[in-house]
């Protein structure tokens, strides 16, 4: 079936009067080799990277690490690196080294209960947070360590603490460094259980130190989340901060503590901080942050006067995605965009120009044919004026007419900006004959903190109007077929195809869905994160005289249009997924099917809110075009 389909693909393609030799397939995707840096050498005149490579035979990756010079030339491969590459996790004085590892503080296992069960798989649980992302809890936290490197004597500094460092799911070596002088350790953790776990967003930044073994709390006074600590060669902490509590996609500022005082340099910034590095004279901060359906570099002067002065480094269409290091005259950065995976890059700051010391894929992509992919400004429905990507097939022909997709974000807050996906990846949808409308709807950071919130409480509102704004605009074009369009997405894209299906007066011929939230009530009702439902809803169902939620459970509730339903409706979900649990996706599917549509169900037993491994990804892909070649 697959080889049948990807000669269908092609065909599409050259109808549309491409000429070309090759374009981007799934397998080829998948093929691609992905870039990680790890840090720089010793002497910081190399970065040393990872190379990860996908194997769909085996169904595994494999590695190999390599350093490159900082002023560009050959990559060289390492047998071992580990002395070689700059260790911040070892103390000043090269005694002590920090790590985390798991510790059992809880029992949950039945059989760590009732020891005469050896047997028995069952868990027990007498409040909420027994489940997360993608693990069930049984009994465990993460907890960080120190160990004399002399007499490899291991220290916990949370003994005894039910509560994780680093953070989970995804908090990681980031969430815990040395103090400038090695007698203190800073930790992030999120010190609550239970019930308060699961509805609050309060992590805060610990300082332990090594002689007293005594505890402070930073930043007891935010009840957002403070995490990212990272001190400057002068020892001066700067850290990331949200302020607002529940709210997980609040404006992320940059703080740093300065004469004693809390300063938050990005308070008077229009935008939010991904993440930062410290200038090597400590004078300055660097950061990337979303602008303009792009991520870029940016530098903020650390200053107690005024409003600190914020200057945009870098432009263009590409995502500056990642600092590795700031040195003197040079910053290590990753990049990608939508036709290009992740690769590292040399910014130097005299010249602001950016220099590739990394280009691993580079005779893959010599060898395609590209999508184009380009600005448009929609004027939304309320006189707004609204970013959307269009990515074209490659040698694309405005005289032909061709299938469109129009792509729903997830998040909701999260940037639809130049990402490079390999499940979400618009190079090879175009590839295979689509024009592909991504816009940048309301609730995406990158456009200024009003736009930012404008999606919590409102998700079936102007967010969804956003959409069909966009599709109409495209639409208007001659090389679009309106015949042939048809709208997808994940997570809260997920939940815009649902909404969509019952609300969109005959514009889509076809839906997917992926891992979406069909019903919101049992979507409160089963998720891990109560934060996100508590502040995105509005509140809980049961909640009848609050009018927020009340319009969350009832008319911006999918499931309140399935009787509108009149398109195909592919539904794809995965077994471990508990951010939205697989019910949503069963409940979509058989409502589908009941309604005498045309309906699949693609289920992932072993995989979460995404699709990771070799295999399932080729599946994904296979049955996602699939799909579009029987619908559109």
């Amino acid at each position: 079936m697959w080889k049948r389909l990807f000669v269908a693909g092609v065909g599409l393609s050259l109808t549309a009067g491409a000429v070309a030799s090759e374009v981007m397939t799934p397998e080829k995707l998948w093929q691609l080799q992905r870039v990680s840096p790890l840090g720089l050498n010793q002497a910081q005149t190399h970065v040393i990277y990872r190379v990860t490579t996908p194997s769909i035979e085996n169904n595994d990756f494999s590695s190999k690490v390599y350093q490159v010079p900082l002023a560009g030339g050959e990559a060289q491969l390492l047998e071992a690196y580990q002395g070689i590459l700059i260790d911040d996790k070892i103390s000043a004085d090269g005694r002590k080294k920090l790590f985390h590892e798991s510790v059992n503080v809880e029992s949950i296992l039945a059989t760590d209960i009732h020891a005469d069960l050896s047997d028995a798989n069952a868990y027990v649980y007498d409040d909420l947070n027994y489940r997360h992302w993608d693990t069930w809890n049984d009994g465990t936290v993460k907890h960080v360590f120190y160990q004399d490197l002399v007499t490899e004597e291991k220290i916990d500094i949370m003994a005894g603490q039910p509560y994780d460092s680093p953070t989970s799911p995804f908090g990681g070596p980031d969430d815990y460094v040395w103090g400038p002088k090695g007698e203190n350790i800073y930790y992030v953790s999120k010190k609550l259980t239970g019930s308060d776990y699961v509805s609050s967003t309060n992590t805060d930044i610990y300082r332990y130190n090594l002689a007293s073994k005594e505890t402070t709390n930073l930043t007891a006074s935010n009840l957002g989340y403070d995490n990212h600590p990272e001190f400057s060669a002068d020892g001066t902490m700067a850290w990331l901060r949200m302020d607002k509590p529940g709210y997980e996609a609040d404006k992320n500022d940059i703080m740093v503590m300065l004469d004693g005082s809390e300063v938050n340099l990005t308070a008077h910034w229009d935008g939010t901080v991904y993440g930062f590095e410290w200038s090597a004279d400590a004078k300055y901060i660097y950061f990337y942050a979303p602008v303009d359906g792009t991520i870029q570099l940016h530098r903020v002067a650390v200053t107690k006067r005024g409003k600190p002065s914020i200057k945009q480094l870098t432009e263009g269409m590409f995502d500056v995605n990642g600092i590795v290091a700031a040195l003197e005259d040079h910053l290590i950065v990753t990049r990608n965009s939508m036709n290009s995976a992740r690769e590292i890059y040399r910014y130097d700051i005299d010249d602001n120009a950016l220099v590739a010391l990394t280009n691993v894929n580079e005779a893959t992509y010599a060898a395609l044919d590209l999508p184009a992919v380009k600005k448009r400004m929609v004027k939304t429905q309320d006189g707004k004026d609204m970013l959307v990507w269009v990515i074209y097939p490659p040698n694309f022909d405005e005289s032909k007419k061709y299938p469109t997709l129009l792509y729903l974000q997830g998040g909701p807050q999260s940037s639809l900006s130049q990402f490079y996906s390999f499940r979400w990846n618009f190079q090879v949808m175009a590839s295979q004959g689509y024009i592909v409308v991504a816009p940048n709807r309301r609730g995406m950071p990158g456009h200024g903190v009003e736009w930012n919130e404008a999606i919590s409480t409102d998700w079936g509102g102007k967010a969804m109007q956003d959409y069909l704004d966009a599709i109409d605009d495209v639409a208007k074009e001659s090389y679009v077929d309106n015949n042939r369009i048809g709208a997808l997405g994940a997570s809260f894209g997920g939940y815009s195809a649902f909404y969509l299906a019952g609300n969109h007066e005959g514009r889509f011929k076809t839906f997917i869905s992926h891992c979406g939230v069909f019903d919101t009530r049992s979507m409160y009702g089963t998720t891990e994160e109560m934060f996100f439902v508590n502040h995105d809803f509005g509140g809980a169902y049961w909640e009848t005289d609050n009018a927020a939620a009340s319009k969350a459970y009832a008319e911006f509730n999918p499931i309140t249009y399935v009787d509108k339903w009149d398109a195909p409706m592919f539904v794809i979900h995965g077994g471990k997924d508990y951010r939205v649990p697989l019910g949503q996706g069963i409940q979509a599917f058989q409502a589908a099917k009941l309604r005498g549509l045309k309906s699949r169900f693609l289920y992932f037993p072993e995989e979460n809110h995404w699709v990771l491994t070799p295999q399932n990804g080729i599946v994904w892909q296979r049955e996602f075009f699939k799909w579009l070649e029987e619908t559109l």
